[in-house]
């Protein structure tokens, strides 16, 4: 299946129930920091309100509670496929996503058949601190050219205006998680996100 060209990140169902209905078909939901039955009720409510309005559900991290809910997509970052049981996860048929940052991660990553790989921070970003500074276009065209027919997101400092850069560079899908997040206007934005990428 071909995945959507905008992916949004969101850290409660709440945002799915504003944003879903605007007409986004592929979401992160990236729960941080909350006990485990809070994460299973958030993971299990996303995944209906992603069936209902016929959007992709990517779940963060949280595999084994995707596999139980049947949700069919996770993504890990790094420090996360260290404990995770990657053959439990495509046993179960779930469908993989998974973040990059530099050649050793990406030659880690493709020996493992993603479904798409991330790479990030393309722009600097605010969300999180990291020790790779901003990866620039370039380097979005030269993944492209490494992962082939895989699915490449550009993440990272993400902006409606620097999306359409990042995909003639190279990227397939661009995510944003505080451009909409942060926005004055939340709603407003997501519909000029779909609009710049479709």
């Amino acid at each position: 299946m071909s995945l959507d060209r905008f992916y949004p990140i969101f850290d409660h169902t709440d945002w799915l129930e504003r944003m879903l209905p605007l007409g986004i078909k592929l979401v992160q939901l990236r729960i941080k920091d909350q006990p485990d039955d809070v994460v299973r009720e958030q993971i299990a409510k996303g995944r209906d309100l992603c069936a209902e309005y016929g959007c992709v559900l990517v779940i963060n991290d949280y595999w084994e509670a995707a596999i139980d809910l049947g949700v069919e997509w996770i993504h890990l970052g790094q420090e996360d496929l260290d404990d995770a049981d990657l053959v439990g996860i495509r046993k179960a048929g779930l469908k993989l996503g998974v973040s990059t940052h530099d050649d050793d991660e990406l030659e880690r990553v493709l020996e493992m058949n993603p479904d798409y790989v991330a790479l990030g921070p393309v722009y600097p970003t605010i969300l999180k601190k990291m020790k790779w500074h901003q990866q620039g276009l370039p380097r979005v065209t030269e993944w492209k050219e490494r992962v082939g027919n895989i699915p490449l997101v550009g993440i990272g400092g993400m902006s409606v205006e620097r999306a359409p850069g990042v995909l003639e560079a190279g990227a397939d899908i661009v995510s944003a998680v505080t451009d909409i997040t942060l926005n004055a206007d939340p709603e407003s934005r997501v519909c000029q996100w779909i609009e710049a990428t479709r």
